[in-house]
Formats: structure tokens, sequence, C-alpha cells
């Protein structure tokens, strides 16, 4: 039995987190999913009731209801990509190792059956947040949801945009959602014909979307990991290593 008043979540101690998971179990509403995730995974902290969740994410998550097992997923997803911040990642692990061979199964099959790109993304950041895979498990979603990463250049260091979405594909410096008059720089895919073109996680990242039939992502993903441009230096870069570096 989970002593909830001897852990804590991102506002102090968490005994109130049965109510809560007792709301969203009789009334699963986006806002008690909302108070949820502000709670154990706020802007990406996690904390000592963020890992005793798990066992409850993991019964939400083999749910028949697919909107509320998706919830699930991805909450979990976001709370094993960041188990190194309080303790050891291995630790976490090793403790809920059942609870995360589930919620990687339920993860892959829901991920072959998602509609929704932005589903289709978390869904695919949860399965490498599963499988313990560094960076991209945090870093995936982002930026392909919002189309667009915000990085800084590698040689001047200026902020920059990489959009990648319904304005085109291409860098700038500009606030280019204000205004069409800012200097860009057009990305450069990488060649998913070339086995030396489209490598690692990106190769991998990039034929899963291709088999789920998620055309839109496959093609968002060449981009990450092809290169760009700064159009304030000229400086030439990998995509992929300057959102890994940020």
């Amino acid at each position: 039995m989970t002593d909830w008043s001897q852990l804590t979540h991102a506002y102090g101690p968490a005994d109130d987190i049965p109510a809560l998971l007792d709301q969203l179990a009789s009334d699963p509403t986006s806002e008690r999913w909302t108070d949820l995730w502000s709670a154990l995974c706020h802007q990406g902290s996690v904390y000592s009731a963020s890992f005793a969740a798990l066992p409850w994410l993991t019964r939400v998550a083999g749910s028949e209801d697919q909107g509320q097992a998706v919830s699930a997923l991805t909450l979990a997803g976001a709370i094993m990509a960041g188990a190194d911040q309080p303790q050891e990642a291995a630790g976490v692990r090793a403790r809920y190792a059942d609870e995360v061979a589930v919620l990687l199964s339920l993860a892959n099959r829901h991920l072959r059956t998602a509609d929704d790109a932005d589903e289709y993304v978390y869904l695919l950041e949860a399965v490498l947040s599963f499988e313990g895979v560094d960076g991209w498990s945090e870093d995936l979603a982002w930026g392909l949801t919002n189309e667009e990463y915000q990085i800084a250049c590698p040689g001047c260091e200026v902020d920059l945009f990489i959009a990648l979405g319904e304005r085109g594909y291409f860098s700038t410096s500009g606030d280019y959602a204000l205004s069409d008059d800012v200097p860009t720089e057009p990305l450069r895919p990488a060649d998913p014909t070339d086995p030396a073109g489209l490598t690692g996680i990106g190769r991998r990242l990039h034929d899963t979307a291709l088999a789920d039939n998620q055309q839109g992502v496959a093609k968002a993903l060449t981009y990450v990991f092809g290169d760009a441009t700064c159009p304030d230096c000229a400086e030439d870069f990998s995509v992929a290593a300057q959102i890994s570096a940020d």
C-alpha cells in the first residue's frame, strides 16, 4: 500500500494524489488530466509521487478507452523520460520493470492505430521513453507537434527557429509568425533512399512512421535529421545534433 503522505509532487506532499486518481477514474476530464500532469510532471520535472503513480497509469493504459489509454501512456512516458532527475534511472527502471514492459507493449499497440499525427508523435516519444532512449524521449514531440524547434546557432549562437510545417521547412532568426519578410534559409532533408543519408535513430523513426502510414511525420523527420544553414552567419549544421546539444 502506497503511503502517499511520505511522497512529494510539484506542489508539496502527495497525500492529495489518491483523491485526484479516484476523480479521474470516475470522471476522466481533460482538466483533471492537466492537474495530474502539473503535479507529477511539472515542466519536465518528476518527483517520488510520479513513479508511485506508474502502476495506476499502467492500469489505465490498458483501458479500452483509447483517449484515456493514450493520456496515461503519454504521462507515463514523460515520467520515465525524467526518471534520472531525483534518483538513478536504473533504480526506477528496475523497481517498475513490470509496469514499463506493459506500458511499452501498449504504447506500440496504440501507435499502430493512431489516426491523429500529434497523438502518433507523442506515442512514438513514449515508446522511446519506455525503451530508455536518451534525448529523443524528451526532444521529439515538442518540435514536431508545434512545427518548430528553437535552437541556438552553433556558429554565432543567435537564437534560431527551425520551421517544419505549413509555412515551409527553413531556418530563421526572425519572428516568422508575425512577418513573412524575414531572412530564411531552406532546410536540407536527409535522403531516406540513401543508407548513409539517414542513419541511427533518425532512420528508425522515419521508417517506423512510414510503416504506420504517417507520411507527414516521416517527411518532417527527414528535415529534423537533415541539415540547416544559419541565415545570420551562414554556418552549416546538423539540425538533430543541435537539438540534442540544446
